[in-house]
């Protein structure tokens, strides 16, 4: 009887420690992009988890009880900052009341802090609707940063977890390597688009705009958050008279009626293009995102 009861008492052991090697660091990641980007260079090592789904406006989320005990369980927080997530992240991390992921510490970290934005307004006012002071924070949509950020995120789970630190240094090559084949490829087959004028929903595009040398000939909302207007829309209409444009283009979240109108009046294609990972097989991870998005505004410019 004794030598069972050591037997198990052996094998739970045995049991706990597999689980424990096999655990990893939790991520908490805002967005998908940058989970899926935690899961490129962490491997076996981490479980990473998004906030926010690609279906959702991540200017708008609830701080869900979930949400919380993911938070507080968290090694390593993962946002895109620039005041996106002011909404709702400081709330979850009041409540989660975890020290390891609060402003400061090695497991915060805004990619915001580390690449150039775009569009940062000189004057700062909430009559002029939903206005980022720190700049444009839609930044995963130009492929160049998240190799920057990527190097950031590296260095980060190193310093949290620095038993793996030569594995995650191994995925960073590797990834990286093969992120600038997939840039060069992208960029390739997007040469034909430089130029293309376009009609955005909402200005969340910049950043791909910046990229690929499209020229954003209108905005549907009035002003960043404001729902557009029969008015403001006719306006629209009038303006693309004068400035003609190859397509209007939306995000999965956003309301379909306005550019639907747009598109229908104009005669021009209305495109529902992914902004981050998910919500298709074909976006599943962040090659599959770009991939995606050349191959539309391809096909509605042609």
């Amino acid at each position: 009887m004794r030598q069972s009861a050591m037997l198990f008492l052996a094998g739970v052991l045995l049991q706990t420690v597999t689980a424990n090697v096999h655990a990893g660091i939790e991520v908490f990641a805002c967005e998908p992009e940058w989970s899926a980007l935690i899961e490129e260079l962490g491997g076996a090592h981490v479980k990473a988890s998004s906030a926010t789904t690609a279906l959702q406006d991540v200017h708008h989320i609830q701080a869900r009880p979930s949400l919380i005990a993911r938070l507080r369980r968290a090694d390593l927080l993962i946002c895109t900052g620039a005041g996106l997530e002011e909404g709702w992240l400081p709330v979850l991390q009041r409540r989660a009341n975890n020290p390891r992921v609060q402003v400061g510490e090695n497991g915060y970290l805004d990619v915001s802090d580390h690449v150039r934005l775009l569009e940062r307004p000189v004057r700062v006012d909430r009559a002029e609707g939903d206005v980022h002071p720190q700049g444009n924070p839609h930044l995963q949509l130009d492929p160049r940063n998240i190799q920057r950020i990527a190097e950031i995120a590296t260095e980060r789970l190193a310093i949290i977890d620095p038993a793996h630190a030569d594995d995650y240094v191994t995925n960073l090559a590797n990834f990286s390597q093969r992120w600038q084949l997939a840039i060069e490829r992208w960029e390739l087959r997007a040469g034909s688009l430089k130029g293309t004028s376009v009609v955005v929903h909402h200005n969340s595009w910049v950043y791909l705009q910046h990229w690929l040398g499209l020229e954003v000939v209108g905005i549907l909302e009035p002003k960043p958050g404001i729902p557009p207007s029969s008015t403001h829309l006719s306006q629209m209409l009038v303006k693309l008279e004068q400035h003609p444009a190859q397509m209007v283009i939306r995000s999965a979240y956003q309301n379909p009626r306005a550019s639907e109108w747009l598109s229908q009046r104009a005669g021009i294609p209305a495109l529902v293009l992914p902004s981050t990972v998910g919500g298709s097989e074909a976006t599943k991870d962040l090659f599959g995102l770009f991939d995606v998005i050349i191959r539309q505004l391809r096909e509605a410019a042609s």
